[in-house]
C-alpha cells in the first residue's frame, strides 16, 4: 500500500469514528422524564393539529408511542438513536429507547419524530412483555402516509401498530421501520 493511500484510509477512519462519537454522544445527553414528557405532548399536538384523522386514530389507540426526537447519521455505517415516551389508559407512562443500524452507502443527517400507535391491546401487550421489540421481527409497523388532497378513512384501518414520521418540514413519505428496535428503560 503506498503511503498517500495509508494516509487517506487513516483520516477516513478518524472522521467515521469522530462522527460515530458525536452522534452517539446524544446517550449522555438524554432528556429527563419531565422534558421528554413535555416533547413528546408538543410532537402529538402537533400531529393531532395538523392531520385531525390522526387524533381519530390515537383515541381509538390502546397506547401511544412518541419520540420526540431521533436522531439519524451515517457515514458507511449509519444509525438512529432516540428516546420515547409510551402512554396507555390506567397505567403509569414508560420510557423507550428506538435504535438502528444500518449498511450501505449513506452520508449525512437527519432529525426526526416518530408516533407510533398501538391499535389493539394485544399488539400493546406484546410490545411491553418483549425484552427489545424489533420492527419487522417482532411485529410489523404500518407507516401511514398522508397526501395533498388524500383522505384516511380511520375506521377501514385494521393493522395492529401504524406510526406516522416527521421531520422538520412536516410528514416524511416511503418510509418503513423495519430493523429498528425498541428498549425499556428507566428515566429519573
Amino acid at each position: 500500500m503506498k503511503p498517500a493511500s495509508a494516509a487517506r484510509i487513516t483520516r477516513l477512519f478518524s472522521f467515521v469514528l469522530t462522527v460515530t462519537a458525536v452522534f452517539f454522544s446524544s446517550l449522555s445527553q438524554a432528556a429527563s422524564k419531565i422534558e421528554l414528557d413535555s416533547r413528546a405532548q408538543a410532537v402529538l399536538n402537533k400531529l393531532y393539529q395538523e392531520q385531525p384523522a390522526a387524533a381519530d386514530l390515537g383515541n381509538k389507540a390502546a397506547g401511544v408511542l412518541v419520540f420526540p426526537r431521533i436522531i439519524k447519521g451515517g457515514v458507511g455505517v449509519g444509525g438512529e438513536l432516540g428516546e420515547g415516551v409510551l402512554t396507555a389508559a390506567n397505567s403509569t407512562p414508560q420510557y423507550y429507547r428506538l435504535t438502528s443500524l444500518s449498511f450501505g452507502f449513506q452520508l449525512g443527517g437527519q432529525a426526526k419524530s416518530e408516533v407510533v400507535m398501538f391499535m389493539t391491546e394485544a399488539a400493546l401487550r406484546q410490545f411491553r412483555e418483549s425484552d427489545g421489540w424489533e420492527a419487522g421481527v417482532d411485529g410489523s409497523i404500518a407507516v401511514i402516509e398522508f397526501g395533498v388532497g388524500r383522505e384516511i378513512d380511520t375506521n377501514s384501518i385494521r393493522d395492529p401498530i401504524i406510526a406516522f414520521v416527521f421531520d422538520n418540514k412536516g410528514l416524511m413519505y416511503n418510509l418503513s421501520l423495519e430493523g429498528s428496535k425498541f428498549w425499556k428503560i428507566t428515566k429519573n
